[in-house]
């Protein structure tokens, strides 16, 4: 699961070289990194600060700016470009400053915060990128704070805190020339804290081994490196409406295998109390979920309904197909689509080069089915990058609810294997962590714990040699005693007490509304007659 490093940008300052290094860690811990304490700090590498606006208001961006001017960070090192989002009028006359500001325009689309953050990406002049909204104030050590980071981690995503406050009678000239930090100024001003403060301290500030720490990166305030930017891909242009467009970033950096660090330091101020234009706000947040839970493939979005397909798979599973029967192959993959796990995609590879009866058997079988990928020319990191999970099989692994056991007995480990007789084993890894080892050149094992299961623990068997055509062979769909079983089993703790239960009246459920389907049926073809 290790493929080929990828290349690190290097940027040269003077006769020095600097490259920052892919983080090697295990798991999330920021704490592990040798950073350059804030208080000896020497910045070198230039940053460009982007900051998209729509129909700011003249003063609300005057104060933004003059913060910026107060910064700590020398002010020949950094840029700021602002991209207008179709302001109309357009943003033309900029409020006086003495920074190096640069102004890029692009028409409006709807909400375009996401184009406008990609925009000022391909705009930046530097490798460094600080991403700021147009109604953000920031401490004079905001942008050292990112920098110390972005310096010595290539693929880090540094999050500073937003706080909300009132600003009622002060200016730009307020801000500018203030004696001290912004928090003094707004000692006596009404302020709502950070959202994030209930995640840091549930992961421990993110270092724990939870899976969805990519919630707390609020993007009006991070730092990323540009090389780094592009290969998650940039923000998601699809994304017209407030709101989930900075959440489906950070979760794409996540499983990337991205360093997420807080830094306290980086703070800043919103402009304006939480409860502004709340409700609108929580309107389009609610609208976009929909299209959230098709991107984040996390159970707080989109939780275990059977059934639905999305667009990002939570489990891509690779069954090697090779040096194996047609028939085999076929059985191994109809068993996968009967799993209890249905968020998952089925990649089969196969040595069908030359033997085209072969490739064309398996793709009758399954080309028309979108959760089957016959003969990929990509690998699975490729062809689904920020898939959470990957599983790797032969065709001869067979065990009902095979996905699910070995999720369970992935835990939080970073990889988990399990060793058949004939040699042959069945892997489960985590996304970021193989990421990780591509960058690095290392292996996804270096990255956090690595769990052996025995073949017994996941019931696995050999699939048997089928004779006669797979197309009539009958599937091994689990009979509803064998999922009762499972089910019973799988009951450790609370939380499985209530899973059982609710699977009990989902049953119920089902099976009384097939009853009753069928009592319809009945009836009106008797009125009918």
């Amino acid at each position: 699961m290790c493929a080929p490093a990828e290349p690190v940008a290097e940027i040269r300052k003077g006769e020095r070289t600097l490259s920052p290094k892919p983080t090697s860690v295990q798991y999330n811990d920021w704490h592990q990194v040798e950073v350059e304490p804030l208080e000896t700090f020497a910045p070198t590498l230039p940053i460009s600060v982007i900051i998209p606006s729509c129909q700011t208001p003249a003063e609300t961006l005057a104060r933004t700016l003059a913060a910026l001017e107060g910064q700590t960070y020398p002010r020949e090192l950094f840029e700021v470009v602002i991209v207008d989002d179709g302001s109309e009028p357009p943003l033309e006359c900029l409020p006086s400053t003495p920074l190096d500001v640069k102004v890029v325009r692009q028409e409006c689309r709807g909400f375009g915060l996401a184009r406008a953050r990609n925009s000022g990406a391909r705009a930046a002049a530097h490798d460094l990128l600080l991403f700021l909204d147009s109604d953000i104030l920031t401490e004079a050590g905001w942008m050292m704070a990112h920098a110390r980071w972005l310096h010595t981690v290539s693929d880090a995503l540094t999050g500073g805190p937003v706080a909300h406050v009132a600003i009622d009678g002060i200016n730009a000239e307020t801000i500018r020339h203030r004696p001290g930090s912004l928090d003094v100024l707004f000692s006596d001003q009404q302020a709502d804290p950070p959202l994030s403060a209930g995640l840091m301290a549930r992961t421990n500030n993110l270092t724990s081994r939870a899976d969805d720490l990519f919630r707390a990166i609020a993007c009006g305030n991070f730092g990323i490196g540009k090389d780094f930017y592009w290969v998650v891909g940039g923000f998601d242009e699809s994304f017209t409406r407030y709101g989930a467009e900075d959440t489906e970033f950070t979760y794409r950096a996540y499983t990337r295998g991205g360093l997420l660090v807080p830094v306290r330091s980086a703070f800043a101020w919103h402009q304006g109390r939480r409860s502004e234009d709340r409700d609108a706000k929580d309107r389009n947040r609610r609208l976009q979920h929909g299209k959230a839970v098709h991107l984040i493939a996390h159970p707080s979005y989109r939780g275990n309904s059977p059934g639905r397909i999305f667009t990002v798979p939570q489990y891509v599973v690779t069954v090697d197909g090779r040096q194996r029967r047609t028939d085999q192959v076929i059985r191994a993959v109809v068993n996968l689509l009967a799993d209890r796990v249905h968020d998952l995609v089925v990649r089969v590879e196969t040595d069908a080069s030359g033997d085209d009866e072969r490739l064309e058997r398996l793709e009758e079988a399954f080309g028309p089915d979108p959760r089957v990928r016959v003969a990929p020319t990509r690998s699975a990191l490729d062809e689904f990058p920020v898939s959470p999970f990957y599983v790797e099989l032969p065709a001869a692994a067979f065990a009902r609810g095979l996905v699910h056991r070995l999720r369970v007995r992935l835990k939080d480990a970073v990889i988990a294997t399990s060793e058949l007789s004939d040699g042959t084993t069945v892997s489960i890894a985590r996304s970021w962590a193989v990421h990780r080892a591509r960058r690095t050149g290392k292996s996804p094992a270096d990255f956090g714990a690595v769990r052996a299961i025995p073949a017994a623990v996941l019931r696995l068997k050999a699939a048997g040699v089928v004779e006669g055509d797979a197309a009539e062979e009958p599937v091994d769909y689990p009979t509803n005693r064998e999922r009762l079983r499972d089910q019973m089993r799988d009951i450790r703790c609370s939380r499985g007490i209530w899973a059982f239960c609710k699977w009990m009246i989902d049953m119920v459920r089902w099976r009384a509304l097939n009853k009753w389907q069928a009592v319809r049926w009945r009836l009106r073809r008797v009125t009918r007659n």
